[in-house]
This record gives structure tokens, C-alpha cells and sequence, in this order.
């Protein structure tokens, strides 16, 4: 992710030499293992994922920022939240100072829920067979191409969910 001129591949370049494919492969490899970690709780790793992130906040959370820091659309959010709504995790109800927001909390359940599930990620991490120098190496040069690809998707006038309009 380094800011080298190198000159740029060759055009045709085989599937191996991709690298949207050992990332695709890497995430459902690493979702898999989450998958296995998270079926003794009855959580899909998208509603792991919401309680972690409710867990980490100081507030009940919009819907709308709940799904920006979780990259995940409306339409895939909401479905995940009432489903942790009747199983009695999160609670979810009208903003007071904003009828139009939705706001989301763990409840007791849930936040129970999310002290057991603390040992996750070092179990997952252990699967990895990456140390911690080398996790935390890979984490920033996601984080680096997600930040290139997200700008490149504003330059482009793109959003997460398709062309603007």
C-alpha cells in the first residue's frame, strides 16, 4: 500500500494473481471459523457482529450509524436487529429528540450475551495461525485499501449501494 511508482501488472493477469480472490477466499475462510466459534451462542457472525459493536458503544446507536460502522445496508440491518430484538438481546425504539431515528441497545440478555462471547476473538485468532505483529501489520493495510476504495468509490460518485442517483 506503499505510495511506490511501480509500474502497473500486466493486463491479463491469471485468477491466482487477483487480489479481490484471496481476499473473497480469506473472508469466508476466516467467516467459517467465526461460523463454528459462534453456533454454541445461536449467532450468525453479522449478529456477532452488531452485539461487539453495541457492546463497544456508550449509547444506544441510530440503525443508520449502527450500519455505517458495520458497512452493512438498511436492508440487511433491520432484518438482523429484530431478529436480536425477539430473542430478547437488543432493544430497539424512536429516538425522543427524533421521531424519524430508530436507536438500538444491548439489554441485559444481551449484555450478558457479549461478556461470554469475549473469548471469540482470541479463539479465531488463534485460527489464523498469525501472530500478533503480523495481525496487526494485515489489519492496517486493510484498512489502508478500504480507505483507497472508498475514496475511490466518492471520485467515482459511487455509494455502498450502487450508483448515486
Amino acid at each position: 500500500m506503499s505510495g511506490t511508482s511501480e509500474p502497473p501488472p500486466p493486463v491479463e493477469v491469471t485468477l491466482d494473481e487477483f487480489l479481490c480472490f484471496p481476499l473473497h477466499a480469506a473472508t469466508r475462510a476466516i467467516t467459517r471459523v467465526y461460523a463454528v466459534l459462534l453456533e454454541p451462542f445461536g449467532l450468525t457472525y453479522p449478529q456477532y457482529l452488531v452485539v461487539v459493536a453495541l457492546d463497544e458503544a456508550d449509547s444506544p446507536q441510530s440503525v443508520g450509524a449502527l450500519g455505517a460502522r458495520l458497512r452493512l445496508d438498511s436492508g440487511t440491518l433491520t432484518p438482523l436487529l429484530k431478529r436480536l430484538e425477539q430473542r430478547g438481546l437488543v432493544t430497539r425504539g424512536r429516538d425522543p429528540e427524533d421521531e424519524r431515528r430508530v436507536l438500538v441497545a444491548l439489554d441485559g440478555d444481551g449484555c450478558d450475551l457479549a461478556r461470554r462471547l469475549a473469548g471469540v476473538p482470541a479463539r479465531a485468532g488463534a485460527a489464523t495461525g498469525l501472530d500478533w505483529d503480523q495481525v496487526t501489520r494485515l489489519r492496517g493495510d486493510l484498512a489502508a485499501l478500504i480507505e483507497h476504495l472508498d475514496a475511490w468509490e466518492d471520485a467515482a460518485g459511487l455509494s455502498p449501494d450502487g450508483p448515486a442517483s
